[in-house]
Formats: structure tokens, sequence, C-alpha cells
């Protein structure tokens, strides 16, 4: 197959349903095409990123090591603990879910290996959700790159629009991205149509619009490492109501462009600047003053 320009969601889909075939088919040829490679090497690169999304998972869960700040870093031991004593209500894999989240995030905060997904501050929404479900259900590393691939291409796309930077469109365009992307990786992991899979894209994605980004000390710890955890079972929700064929009344391609409406109306003092919102709560402005002591 020949590089087909695909700059919107329709045209992915119009070109899974004209062919046949899967997003990550679509994806992985044009991809190759472009870096003039063959898939599979395509694909071994792609493998490399789902290896340093494993380390970064075991590395997390090791360590309590606090970030620069001491505002973060040990709750990803704390959440072992407590489920050591007393399981989640939604069972093992959700444990893991949000396990793994903060293991990644608080790896980022220390400045360990990660994968920007699609950035840094977003970086354990898809893996969590890949790695544990993958874990849990015995999933090959075929299946596991072929839905990271997917996501891969629901990030691509969604950038043709709007800039995935908190300092552009808010948290919306980071963890709302991701949520979006994992939404993706898991409706492919669990073998999802390239429809249920773009419905699954809408549901996560409009249900995080005007998602601000308002970090505390203007430090990517406070929410963000919560946050992570947070939208990851978020992106859970989504594919399995696009699996079970609920579907978002929006079509996607409508939903990034309400995303990127509502980040130009968004108050620049709520995209990464730390000027206002939780950044600015009497609490917040107290943690600063004490880091700039």
């Amino acid at each position: 197959m020949k590089y087909k320009s695909i700059s919107t969601f329709a045209d992915l889909l119009g070109e899974c349903e004209l062919q046949e075939v899967t997003i990550f088919d679509i994806a992985q040829k044009n991809e190759a095409n472009l870096d003039d490679i063959k898939v599979n090497e395509f694909r071994k690169i792609v493998k490399k990123s789902l290896n340093a999304m494993q380390d970064a998972v075991k590395s997390g869960l090791k360590s309590k090591e606090m970030s620069l700040s001491g505002m973060c870093g040990d709750d990803c031991s704390r959440l072992k603990s407590f489920y050591s004593d007393s399981h989640a209500l939604f069972g093992t894999i959700f444990e893991k879910i949000v396990t793994y989240a903060l293991a990644i995030s608080e790896e980022n905060l220390r400045m360990g290996k990660i994968v920007a997904c699609p950035t840094a501050g977003s970086c354990a929404i898809v893996p969590s959700v890949l790695i544990a479900v993958s874990e849990e259900k015995n999933i090959s590393e075929k299946s596991q790159i072929d839905a990271l691939i997917t996501a891969g291409e629901i990030g691509r796309i969604v950038s043709n629009k709007v800039s995935l930077a908190g300092a552009v469109a808010g948290c919306q365009a980071e963890c709302g991205v991701a949520s979006a992307m994992s939404a993706a990786a898991l409706t492919q992991l669990l073998g999802g149509t390239p429809r249920q899979i773009l419905n699954a894209v809408a549901l996560a994605l409009k249900n995080l619009l005007g998602l601000t980004c308002d970090p505390v000390c203007g430090l990517v710890e406070i929410p963000c490492v919560k946050r992570n955890a947070f939208l990851a079972v978020h992106a859970v929700t989504a594919c399995e109501l696009a699996l079970a064929n609920v579907e978002s009344k929006i079509p996607v391609d409508e939903v990034v462009d309400a995303m990127e409406q509502t980040g130009k109306l968004m108050s620049p003092m709520l995209k990464e600047s730390s000027q206002a919102g939780l950044a600015k709560t009497k609490t917040a402005v107290r943690l600063e003053k004490s880091l700039r002591k």
C-alpha cells in the first residue's frame, strides 16, 4: 500500500472500511512509507516504546524516592500497601491500572525514563491500561504493539487540529488526548472494530472537554500524577461503552473541533501558567512560598 494522506478520523475510518483493514494496518504502512523503512522495522521501533513503558512500571513500583519538591513520589507505595490489605471494589485489573499509572507518573517526576504518550505529563495513561490488561488477560506482545500503534494514530490525527500542549489548549489536550488514545488502544486490544475504536475516542474526549492545566508551583506533580490514574480508568469506561455499541452522538472529528474551540476560549491563566485555578488555592500558594525558601 502506498502512502495515503489521512488528516481526519473520517478519512481514517473510510480507508479502514474501504480496504477492510484495521487502524494499525493503515498507520504502520503509512509510517513505514514516510520513514522509508519496512513495516517490521517500524514495529521494532514501537516495540522499544512498549519495552520502555514496561520498564517504567517496574522502576516505579520499586521506588519511593520523592521528587525534588518533596510533594510527590510515594503515592504508588501507599496504594500498593492499601491493596495488599483491602482489594479494590472493581477487581485486580483496576488495582493494576491505577497502581501502574501512579508508578509511571512518579518515575516521570523523578526524571526517570518514560515514554511521552502523547506528553510527559500524561505519560502513564496509555501504558498503565495497556500493560495491566495485557498482563491479566495474557495478551500477546504482537497485539500490544498493534494497540500502541492504534493509540499513536489517534494522537497524530488529533494533533493535526490541536497542539498537544497544556499551554495551548489546557490539559484536555494532554491528559484528555492521552485518555482517548488509551481508550483506542484498549478497544483494539479487546477486538473492537475501527468504528468502535473511534467511538471510544469520541466518548473519552468529549467528556473531558474544558479540562484545565493549572499545576501547583508550576510543576508536573499536582494534580498531574493522580490525574493520570483517574483518566486511565476514564479510558476503560469509554472502551466498554464503545464495545457495547453505546455511541457518541457527536462524531469524533467534531469533538476534536470542539476541543480546539474550547482551548481557544480558555483563559491563558488556566493553560499551564499556574496563575489561577488549583495553582492559586491557599494551600498551593503556601507550598509555592515554601519551595522558594
